[in-house]
């Protein structure tokens, strides 16, 4: 199947729209003085972690756009953006560290039902889902265990 370019473009725009928030809402020494866990990667592994899961996104909903069937797909696709969109700002901006934990389950939920879905309809679609996934059995831990140890912050 021939991805659509015009269609991962407008894909892509979206996730780009969603990573602006972390433009306007960057970590900053509010961020650095919290206590993380060892385990926590790297900060510059964010955004390089995220560009390519936004990439690998947008093709995968461009793929799955097209097919019949797709409406539980794209509407899983466009709560993820938009959980997506939300996460940063309430970190970030509003320092609602629980309030983010939130946030993110609910982001998990979005991705495993878009998973599930793209698998049903087109295989590629969902290997290119798979990296969002990994990143995020990642964040959502780290993102937890940074609210548990900074309850007061």
């Amino acid at each position: 199947m021939a991805i659509d370019w015009g269609l991962a473009g407008l894909f892509l725009g979206a996730s780009l729209a969603a990573g602006l928030t972390g433009w306007m809402f960057k970590p900053g020494d509010w961020y650095e003085g919290l206590v993380k866990p060892d385990w926590r990667p790297k900060n510059w592994m964010f955004p390089v972690a995220w560009t390519g899961i936004y990439i690998l996104s947008s093709l995968a909903a461009a793929r799955v756009a097209v097919l019949p069937g797709n409406s539980h797909a794209m509407g899983f696709w466009a709560l993820q953006i938009a959980l997506n969109t939300l996460w940063t700002p309430t970190f970030f901006g509003a320092r609602r560290m629980g309030l983010a934990v939130g946030v993110m389950a609910a982001l998990c939920f979005a991705v495993l039902g878009m998973l599930w879905t793209f698998w049903t309809l087109d295989g590629w679609a969902f290997v290119l889902i798979l990296p969002y996934a990994g990143w995020l059995s990642l964040a959502a831990p780290l993102n937890w265990r940074v609210w548990r140890d900074n309850r007061g912050a």
